[in-house]
């Protein structure tokens, strides 16, 4: 409480929620994965009747009110090249909003948590906003990557449906779940299942510094789930069905206590990976 003329005024609450660390944190992570889900309604909303030609269990969308795609009209009309890079780097980065964040909110608000101690005692610490920068541009990094790779793969057919198709997606299955057991995959879940130490180690107040912690997570991460991410390639980019399973099976894989639930989804994913590769031969 702070006094202005001898009498005593109270801070705006509005004001004190974006003084502390932890409601910063919270509202970021929220708005940016709802920022990503909400674009990538669009587009496929953009694509009514398409639904099933968009990958497994996307028939559902096939029912969307007409109203709802003359809505979107607009704002994915048929002037933008359907398979330029710049849109398909678009749907990547927003996919990575949406799908990476919520997985993300665990560590952001440990760091938040830390960010807020310090607060209350005065100390200074750096804006969660700015480690989740940090944290985003990795992703956005993969984004570019993966646009240009899909971009490079639907030039050559090798995305159309068919043997082929059914081909590389078991393929990429397959190496998704072996990449489950590996000693990397491992050693980076565990180091993203337990941020407080990797903070406590390596906490610094500066700006710039702050920035290096996200970017860190972010590598970190991208170690962790790229080859689950890379699944998107076998069940269809816009397949958002996949999507939030995707996205709900890795925020559960880094809240596990153990390595139990990632070698599991090791075996599914083995499992359908091979189901793919002998139906692709019959």
């Amino acid at each position: 409480m702070t006094q202005i003329s001898g009498y005593p005024t109270r801070p705006h609450p509005l004001a004190s929620a974006f003084a502390r660390p932890k409601p910063i944190a919270v509202g970021c992570v929220i708005a940016l994965a709802a920022l990503g889900w909400l674009y990538l309604a669009l587009t496929v909303a953009d694509m009514g009747g398409a639904g099933r030609a968009l990958g497994p269990g996307m028939g559902v969308l096939d029912s969307l009110p007409r109203t709802v795609q003359a809505i979107c009209r607009p704002l994915f009309g048929e002037s933008v090249p359907a398979h330029g890079v710049a849109l398909i780097a678009l749907m990547w980065a927003a996919m990575t909003l949406a799908m990476m964040l919520p997985t993300a909110g665990p560590m952001i608000l440990t760091y938040a948590e830390i960010a807020d101690t310090a607060a209350r005692k005065g100390e200074p610490a750096g804006s969660p906003l700015i480690l989740t920068a940090g944290y985003v541009a990795v992703w956005l990094g993969f984004a570019l990557a993966a646009a240009l790779l899909q971009w490079a793969m639907a030039s050559a057919g090798l995305l159309d449906g068919g043997s082929t198709g059914r081909l590389i997606g078991g393929t990429i299955f397959l190496l998704a779940g072996l990449y489950q057991f590996s000693t990397l995959k491992q050693s980076c879940l565990t180091l993203c299942q337990r941020p407080f130490p990797f903070f406590f180690l390596n906490w610094t107040t500066e700006r710039s510094g702050v920035w290096r912690l996200g970017w860190r997570q972010g590598v970190l991460c991208l170690g962790c789930c790229w080859a689950m991410m890379g699944l998107m390639f076998a069940v269809g980019a816009m397949n958002v069905v996949w999507m939030a399973a995707l996205g709900v099976l890795m925020t559960a894989e880094k809240l596990a206590t153990t390595a139990r639930f990632s070698e599991a989804l090791g075996f599914v994913f083995v499992a359908v990976g091979f189901g793919m590769l002998v139906s692709s031969v019959m």
